[in-house]
């Protein structure tokens, strides 16, 4: 997902929190780390709806504001939209067009290079969660090769995985173990024609900012809210797949 030809990576969310409660792994990972020359990575955050389902949306942007500053992404490269057609609601999917028009100038003005989003499951199984793949799928016909950006989804899990909270981490890396001592022992058998699933496993003081820029989110802080960030596997562990053209 990260070398030194592709360091300049989006995050695409379609709410104010989606940041925290989703992709909090692989924001802390990102602003940890550098590429080339030592050269920082530019990570950028693109949510495209103020959330206002609950009547909210004038609130909810400062609250995506401070929870990108705890997760390290900076002022200059964070953007939020409110479009009429991409409004917060969870019985309708958006329409791939109208998330491509909004995905496309900001792209080319940024130069990005690499985008990560949800997958078709959304995580929650959101519908404005699924349409973000479907916007970038969208988008990629319009861009000529050396513009169109690599594309990588998190991957949705099972509840029963969803929920395994603070073993989360360990089963990850038990998982990772296990397929490296699966391809040493079947070497019968021909290399797989995938590569690897980007993993990003965060530790305790990880999971503390991740937490933290939760709390940033106030308005959103209900009860179920809590069970979910005691209870999450992403806050823990995020699971990238990638999408290629």
């Amino acid at each position: 997902m990260v070398s030194a030809d592709n360091s300049r990576i989006l995050l695409l969310t379609a709410h104010p929190d989606d940041e925290a409660m989703f992709f909090a792994p692989t924001l802390l990972a990102l602003a940890s780390s550098q590429t080339g020359a030592n050269k920082p990575l530019e990570v950028f955050s693109l949510c495209v709806s103020v959330g206002n389902a609950d009547g909210l949306g004038h609130i909810r942007p400062a609250e995506l504001e401070r929870s990108l500053e705890i997760l390290g992404v900076v002022h200059k490269n964070r953007r939020i939209v409110d479009h009429p057609d991409l409004q917060d609601n969870f019985t309708a999917l958006w329409d791939p067009k109208t998330i491509a028009s909004v995905l496309h100038p900001y792209i080319i003005e940024h130069q990005i290079d690499t985008i990560l989003t949800f997958d078709y499951g959304g995580i929650s199984g959101h519908p404005n969660h699924r349409a973000l793949q479907m916007g970038v799928q969208e988008l990629w016909p319009l861009l000529q090769d050396q513009q169109r950006p690599r594309l990588f989804t998190l991957v949705t899990v099972p509840p029963i995985v969803k929920y395994s909270s603070v073993l989360a981490p360990a089963l990850a890396k038990l998982d990772i173990h296990l397929s490296k001592v699966l391809k040493r022992v079947e070497v019968s058998l021909p290399p797989p024609q995938q590569a690897p699933m980007p993993v990003f496993i965060s530790g305790v003081s990880q999971y503390k900012r991740g937490f933290k820029a939760m709390l940033a989110h106030k308005s959103q802080l209900v009860w179920f809210r809590w069970l979910y960030l005691l209870f999450s596997r992403y806050m823990w562990v995020n699971e990238w797949v990638e999408i290629t053209p």
